[in-house]
């Protein structure tokens, strides 16, 4: 039953991130424009927006380093890498390395090779 209900999010996407200019982001006062925002009303709106967006961005990158860590973890590989080496490199414990390498496997369809 997650499944088809996990689908159901995916299908929802909330506001697009707006791209910070270098020169804006070199500013640790300003973030998305929000601190320009006067009315109460807009900046929880905005402000809303973008935490949707942030959580789904990192839903979505949480998923490829697992599809990732599958593919590295693949004993078909002749440069295979064990979850030591993944976790090493992803700056993982060993255990969520593990956790994430079969989170990956389960995204690809399926069980470890």
């Amino acid at each position: 039953m997650a499944q088809p209900e996990r689908n159901e999010q995916q299908r929802l996407r909330p506001a697009p991130l707006l791209f910070e200019p270098s020169t804006a982001a070199a500013d640790p006062e300003h973030f998305f424009d929000l601190e320009s925002m006067d009315d109460p009303r807009e900046l929880l709106a905005r402000a809303t927006e973008l935490t949707l967006a942030f959580r789904a961005a990192t839903d979505r990158a949480v998923e490829f380093q697992a599809i990732a860590a599958a593919q590295l973890a693949d004993p078909r590989r002749f440069d295979r890498l064990t979850t030591a080496d993944i976790a090493q490199r992803a700056e993982w414990t060993e255990d969520y390395a593990k956790k994430m390498v079969e989170f990956g496997w389960s995204l690809l369809g399926g069980s470890a090779p």
